[in-house]
């Protein structure tokens, strides 16, 4: 004799599918909304000449390209993604990185943090280096920090600080803003 699964127990799958869709697209949803409300109240410095010092300090700017991919289970109550980043300009390098994010039931009010690995030349001079970002947006006001982990820096962008600034132009396209010292560089 063959039984029959009830219509109820069959949908319950489909109903879990969809409220982890849900909080993965809330999440992703709340992550574009920080970086586009923390990128339209910021902007970047302007440029400054190289000082005339023992260390380098600067200020560029330049267009970036970013692939967000989400991660882990929908039912997360964070958001969670891999940052894929091109940067030009300047800074010619690629980052990858990881950040997490979570939106609250009040409209603007959200939080996010990343780490990256940036890769590639700075001024000329190339090594590694990473930024961390911690960003937080309450009803609307957002407040944004992305600096260079301190002593991250590698090879000939060893010594290097900084603090970097995101502006996001209507379309879409990214922007970023670097204002940065390195040490006199070695021979």
């Amino acid at each position: 004799m063959m039984t029959r699964t009830p219509r109820a127990a069959r949908a319950r799958p489909r109903r879990a599918a969809g409220a982890r869709h849900g909080i993965l697209a809330a999440a992703l949803a709340a992550a574009l909304t920080l970086a586009t409300s923390f990128a339209a109240a910021q902007t970047a410095p302007a440029p400054k000449p190289p000082s005339t010092g023992s260390a380098m300090s600067s200020t560029i700017k330049g267009p970036f390209d970013v692939k967000m991919t989400p991660q882990g289970a929908g039912t997360d109550p964070v958001g969670r993604f891999t940052l894929d980043k091109a940067y030009h300009g300047d800074l010619e390098a690629t980052a990858l990185g990881e950040m997490l994010a979570f939106g609250t039931a009040v409209k603007g009010s959200a939080g996010y943090v990343a780490i990256e690995k940036v890769t590639g030349t700075l001024a000329g001079r190339s090594g590694t280096f990473a930024l961390q970002h911690w960003g937080v947006m309450d009803k609307g006001t957002p407040d944004l920090r992305i600096m260079v982990v301190p002593d991250s820096g590698t090879g000939e962008l060893t010594g290097l600080t900084g603090t970097m600034t995101i502006d996001i132009q209507p379309g879409g396209k990214h922007f970023y803003g670097f204002s940065y010292t390195l040490p006199p560089a070695t021979k």
